[in-house]
């Protein structure tokens, strides 16, 4: 008889993604506030980046195997815009005025992938 995989469930990837997210944000603002001098360890905020591009990666990637599946299904989709402005931030450089409006462009989507996964599904 065939195995099947149990669906495992997705909510904390939802959280990981926004927490991480918050946690740039916090230390880029520190950064240009003058508030914390990185020039010792700069890896530290690309290695936040990455950590939230995965996370926002595979919390959409929940979609297909995430439990529970409506949740899921619904805080992905709410999720995915995010990932355009995460993807564009590399290109459009980091020295400018425009790294940290690109980078805010993504919290809306995050944070509403958030709440869809935390919010109940029913159908009537």
């Amino acid at each position: 008889m065939a195995h099947r995989r149990k669906r495992t469930n997705a909510a904390p990837l939802f959280i990981a993604a926004p927490a991480a997210y918050a946690a740039n944000v916090a230390l880029g603002s520190a950064v240009a506030a003058r508030v914390i001098d990185t020039r010792g360890f700069r890896w530290v905020h690309h290695a936040i980046y990455i950590a939230t591009c995965v996370a926002t990666v595979a919390a959409v990637s929940a979609a297909w195997w995430g439990r529970p599946k409506a949740e899921s299904r619904r805080a992905a989709a709410s999720l995915a815009p995010a990932l355009v402005p995460l993807a564009a931030i590399p290109y459009l450089g980091t020295h400018t005025r425009r790294h940290p409006l690109v980078a805010l462009a993504a919290a809306p989507f995050l944070v509403a992938g958030l709440v869809c996964s935390r919010i109940p599904f029913y159908r009537k």
